[in-house]
């Protein structure tokens, strides 16, 4: 069973959270702030955090870096009632994974958590296997049978994010964002021509493919 950190200085809004964690067979641990958080994690095992942004002593982006600092790899969804852009912005450089604003609709904030599981776990085996196609992200390699591609850095990035989430819509901009970063220089017709670069190279493999969504983006679709 996971364990999820409720980090959250309403006591209310905290004891929701828990209630449909447990209702959807998670292991809910909680915190008031994020001094408190520490001391929890330190004492256990932690899965992911839900983490609210104003709490006293110590808030959610000071906690995200403090892990990060100390190279916790935790996945943290932030829950806040700051939704600029700039606000996002600053959470996202403090390390969280995701961003949800308040009022915090209860059902999106468990699918966020099962979203956020899953790429962590494919993360942490840094392995994607798609019937005969083996993706490798320590080595940045595809392998099918004998054969074995290197792709560049981005190129590698850009087919595993598509692939570790098949049909997920994702606009240029959210992969931009995730791959170059937010400091990149780079324009967003980068992404477009990763995307050819990457067709070019498998558009005879029978096992996935790259579809253009006109207007927004791209999804990896696994094919049957």
């Amino acid at each position: 069973m996971f364990k999820i950190l409720v980090v959250e200085d309403n006591k209310n809004l905290r004891k929701l959270m828990i209630t449909y964690l447990k209702d959807n067979n998670y292991e809910p641990l909680e915190a008031e702030d994020g001094q408190a958080a520490l001391e929890v994690i330190d004492a256990n095992h932690v899965d992911l955090i839900i983490c609210d942004v104003m709490m006293p002593n110590m808030d959610g982006y000071e906690l995200s870096k403090e892990l990060r600092n100390a190279n916790y790899m935790i996945p943290i969804l932030m829950v806040t009632a700051k939704d600029t852009i700039d606000d996002k912005r600053e959470g996202f450089l403090s390390g969280v994974d995701d961003y949800m604003v308040k009022p915090v609709d209860m059902d999106e904030m468990i699918l966020r958590v099962g979203v956020l599981l899953r790429r962590a776990n494919i993360v942490n085996q840094k392995k994607l296997i798609i019937k005969d196609v083996v993706l490798s992200y320590d080595e940045y390699t595809l392998r099918k049978g004998k054969k074995e591609f290197q792709l560049p850095q981005k190129e590698f990035q850009l087919l595993y994010k598509l692939l570790s989430f098949p049909n997920k819509i994702f606009t240029r901009q959210d992969l931009m964002d995730e791959i170059w970063g937010y400091e990149s220089e780079s324009d967003l017709r980068t992404v477009d021509v990763h995307i050819k670069r990457l067709r070019e190279k498998f558009e005879k493999f029978k096992e996935f493919e790259i579809v253009t969504i006109r207007g927004v983006g791209y999804k990896g679709v696994i094919k049957e």
